[in-house]
């Protein structure tokens, strides 16, 4: 029997972080949006890609809690990007790339606080992660959903996700699906 829950992160372009968790074990949907910010109704990518409505492109992950933790979806996502660049993701510049956790109970909290902790060790310089509570997730438009898969060989996912997955893969190989 599954037990799906719900984790909302968001680290630099989301079509890097789906792409990453879509070849993880016990992830059952990834979801491409936007989170965090204080202007309201549903942005568009465009607003985002402004920088003023405070969003930041984030990815929901329904994964099944039976199969993967709460904790390896953070070990995972906090060794896949740079969590020590404030508000960039190699050349991606602008909150809206920051690099975020959104915690959907405090139990998730926790275990983000412990995870950042840990993880701290393995970098040089300080994790500028921001961990906060999820208020609302807004779905991108379609053309940015699964984008990696149905674009890769479009120059973005060829010299940045494509080395990212690379990385998943060395690292976390345990945790792939066949």
């Amino acid at each position: 029997m599954s037990n799906i829950q719900i984790a909302t992160v968001g680290g630099g372009c989301f079509w890097c972080t789906e792409a990453v968790f879509q070849e993880v074990k016990g992830v059952e949907k990834v979801v491409s949006g936007y989170s965090g910010g204080k202007v309201p109704g549903h942005p568009t990518y465009r607003e985002i890609c402004s920088g003023l409505t405070g969003h930041a492109e984030v990815i929901q992950i329904s994964f099944d809690s039976n199969v993967i933790s709460y904790q390896d979806i953070l070990i995972i996502f906090m060794t896949t990007h740079d969590p020590t660049t404030l508000n960039q993701q190699g050349a991606d510049k602008g909150t809206q790339y920051r690099s975020v956790i959104y915690y959907h109970d405090e139990k998730q909290a926790q275990i983000a606080k412990s995870v950042v902790e840990e993880i701290s060790t393995y970098y040089e310089k300080p994790i500028v992660t921001e961990i906060s509570p999820l208020d609302v997730f807004y779905e991108a438009e379609a053309e940015h959903q699964n984008y990696y898969r149905t674009h890769p060989t479009q120059g973005y996912c060829s010299f940045v996700i494509t080395p990212k997955l690379a990385k998943l893969r060395q690292l976390h190989s345990d945790k792939l699906k066949a």
